[in-house]
């Protein structure tokens, strides 16, 4: 939402608006941006002959049934289905339930152009799509309300959008949006483009039931996992167990002997065995019993990679930020805090594990996935069978839960090389067991961090270095600036607090024997967790209230100051806690989302923790869908927490020793603490981001709430273990 009454865009300084007649007769309007080039897409070829535009967000308003959003971001229960169909209901006055949704195909039309690629990720949905979906949406509004006028030999001043209708006001007359599609299709495009004011909002800013919730509930929504095609068989894969290792030999004729099995499969470092259905599948690859050379990393284990970061991380990095001078600030120190924090490997363990199913043919291919990178996943295929991209379809899918992990698409190109080998189409999937240990995994961290007191109490000196790997190098070489990972180092570049003498520094150190890939909100997720552990260090060495110590550390920043002034009052801070309860907070700013977070927890004697409570303030500048902020914040905090009460991936002789969630522990419902989410808007600012915001908080509040409990100062994650509590 903006504060002024009525925003106008000029068809000069944006995406201009194109329209079209859709194959069935109809209105196809289609975002085209500025400096990316002109792509003209299967669909569009069957509506603008001779034409070509690069769109990147399609609205299909037939002559007859739903209006269509052809959607450019990838639900994968975070909401977006619902958010984004909201900014184009509200601008095309229609009623949610009028508008369909439908997921783009991989193709350069639906580049995200904050992304600069088909990406769902980053938080950055509703934020890069904020403008230009209402703009889609207000101009087909526009060309209808003419075509309507045209019909009628009216003034277009003299009529009114509402509900999917075009009325006259002075003679009553009124005519569906179908009813008026092809006209409108014919009408010239909109100069300007007239936003409506944030105070004439119907749909922004409510919470309708989402869009995917009956699919979701009465069990017709379709995920990856749930493509069916004619004729296809299922294959389960496994790869070399120790990365860098290769296939040596398999039994093919005892899996052949499993009833159901039809084919063998094998790559140079993985095998799959093919059947009528997963069971025999599953049973053929056991009876395959592959063998295995495991290469150079089959004596690896996680204490050879924390010694390799610890050493690498007594070595300057490349300087991230620099200002006044650090070092003679810490030398003059009254007091002075010097800390190592760690963060272990995450796996992503989403509830639907890896999957692609696939028809490769000799003409073309079709593959039916859930990918958060459909452009990716296109180009996979392509350079596993050599055809050219027009001629791979990506049929995209919902997703049971990303976090990062479908941001690669390397399982979409090992499906390929199998399904090349076989005429039909095959569903590969892989276990729970092959999901955790062939993961791509959040990056081990192993911070440095010295921190000064003066007399007065206040922050003296700062110094950060963060030693890992750079998922951005390997990801997106583009972003890295002279060695320098941005992600690496977001949330300890730019802090929300003022610190005049400080220099943060980061060191790249990749492990060899596995990789690492996005986890939800990586770069926060670390560098929050260790810049508020220390601030909270600080406050307590100075003898502070932590709370009140960051007021004054962020006294700069009003929107913070407001959410810790929230966040104080919900959760009653400084109130008596009984004996082995603490309170502990955690403020940062993320995905241009401002959050302060209070947690509540207890620390039993036997070293049991419970979270009773958690209480997060959220400004996210204007807000488009308060339910899904609200589910958001509490799904990102349970991640969180589970991440930091039990999560760690280890390595023992190059292989990953947790396999399922007998030991990749979740959290259960009967832990899941009380979490109040407190939405404090800001119409006037800039649009945040909400995925991963909740997690970011998580780690920190609670480590800081259990050293309020018990006086111990956890810088290591998982901290169950750490109590006497292990995993299990």
């Amino acid at each position: 939402m903006t504060s002024e009454k009525t925003k106008t865009v000029s068809a000069s300084r944006r995406a201009f608006i194109g329209g079209a007649l859709s194959a069935g007769g109809g209105l196809l309007l289609s975002t085209f941006l500025p400096g990316l080039p002109l792509i003209q897409t299967a669909q569009a070829q069957d509506t603008l002959t001779g034409s070509l535009f690069k769109p990147n967000a399609f609205i299909r308003v037939p002559s007859q049934g739903a209006i269509t959003l052809v959607m450019s971001h990838v639900e994968m229960g975070q909401g977006i289905y619902t958010g984004l169909a909201m900014l184009l209901a509200e601008e095309l006055e229609v009623g949610l339930d009028q508008v369909q949704v439908e997921a783009a195909p991989a193709d350069p039309a639906y580049i995200d152009k904050g992304a600069s690629e088909e990406e769902t990720g980053g938080s950055s949905s509703t934020r890069h799509c904020w403008v230009y979906l209402r703009e889609a949406g207000a101009a087909a509004r526009m060309m209808l309300i003419a075509a309507a006028a045209q019909r009628w030999g009216v003034e277009a001043a003299g009529c009114k959008a509402h509900e999917g209708r075009v009325s006259h006001q002075a003679t009553g007359q009124s005519l569906s949006y179908g009813e008026l599609a092809d006209l409108a299709s014919h009408q010239p495009v909109p100069e300007k483009v007239t936003l409506k004011s944030p105070a004439d909002f119907t749909l922004i800013g409510t919470s309708p039931r989402r869009v995917d919730t009956k699919a979701k509930t009465n069990g017709s929504a379709r995920f990856g996992i749930d493509a069916q095609i004619p004729g296809m068989k299922i294959g389960r894969i496994m790869a070399c167990p120790v990365k860098g290792g290769h296939l040596t030999g398999y039994n093919k004729q005892a899996a052949l002997a499993v009833p159901g099995v039809v084919e063998v499969l094998t790559l140079p470092d993985a095998i799959a065995v093919i059947g009528d259905h997963m069971w025999a599948a599953i049973k053929g690859l056991e009876m395959a019993s592959p063998e295995w050379d495991y290469g150079k990393n089959s004596t690896t284990s996680t204490e050879d990679i924390i010694a390799d970061m610890k050493k690498a991380s007594d070595q300057s990095g490349v300087t991230a930020v620099k200002r006044g001078n650090a070092q003679d600030a810490l030398r003059n120190a009254h007091t002075r805090i010097n800390a190592v924090y760690e963060l272990p490997f995450l796996a992503h363990a989403a509830l639907e594990p890896i999957n692609t199913t696939l028809h490769i043919r000799p003409d073309g291919a079709d593959v039916w996935v859930g990918t958060q990178v459909p452009g990716r996943a296109r180009q996979e295929v392509a350079d596993a069978t050599g055809l050219p991209l027009e001629k791979i379809f990506i049929h995209n899918h919902l997703i049971g839960g990303g976090f990062g992990r479908r941001l690669d698409s390397n399982s979409i190109g090992q499906a390929a090389h199998f399904a090349k080998q076989v005429s039909y189409p095959v569903k590969l999937i892989w276990t729970r067991e092959e999901d955790i240990t062939q993961d791509q995994f959040r990056p081990y961290y192993y911070d440095r961090i010295s921190a000064g007191l003066t007399n007065e109490g206040t922050v003296s000196g700062w110094h950060h270095r963060t030693t890992g790997s750079s998922v951005s190098a390997r990801w997106s070489p583009s972003d890295m600036d002279h060695g320098l990972d941005p992600d690496a180092v977001e949330g300890a570049a730019e802090t929300p607090y003022t610190i005049p003498d400080q220099l943060v520094e980061f060191v790249r150190h990749e492990p060899e024997a596995l990789t690492t890939l996005w986890w939800r909100g990586v770069g926060p997720t670390h560098n929050v967790f260790v810049v508020e552990s220390m601030v909270d260090e600080l406050a307590h060495k100075a003898g502070q209230d932590p709370l009140t110590l960051r007021k004054k550390l962020a006294a700069h920043q009003p929107r913070a100051i407001k959410l810790l002034d929230e966040v104080a009052k919900q959760s009653g801070w400084g109130k008596p806690l009984p004996e082995g309860h603490g309170m502990g907070v955690a403020l940062h700013h993320s995905f241009e989302t401002w959050a302060a977070t209070v947690v509540e927890a207890k620390v039993e004697k036997d070293g049991q923790i419970h979270i009773l409570s958690a209480h997060s303030a959220v400004d996210c500048g204007p807000v488009v869908f308060p339910d899904g902020v609200v589910s958001q914040i509490q799904g990102g905090l349970i991640f969180g927490f589970t991440m930091a009460l039990y999560n760690e991936i280890t390595l023992k002789n190059g292989r990953v020793e947790q396999s399922n969630f007998h030991n990749y522990r979740m959290m259960r419902l009967s832990e899941a603490p009380d979490i109040h989410v407190h939405i404090l808007p800001d119409a006037d600012a800039k649009i945040g981001g909400i995925g991963e915001v909740g997690t970011v908080a998580a780690a920190p509040a609670l480590a800081n709430a259990l050293f309020a409990a018990t006086g111990k100062r956890l810088r290591r994650i998982p901290f169950a273990k750490q109590f006497g509590k292990d995993a299990v």
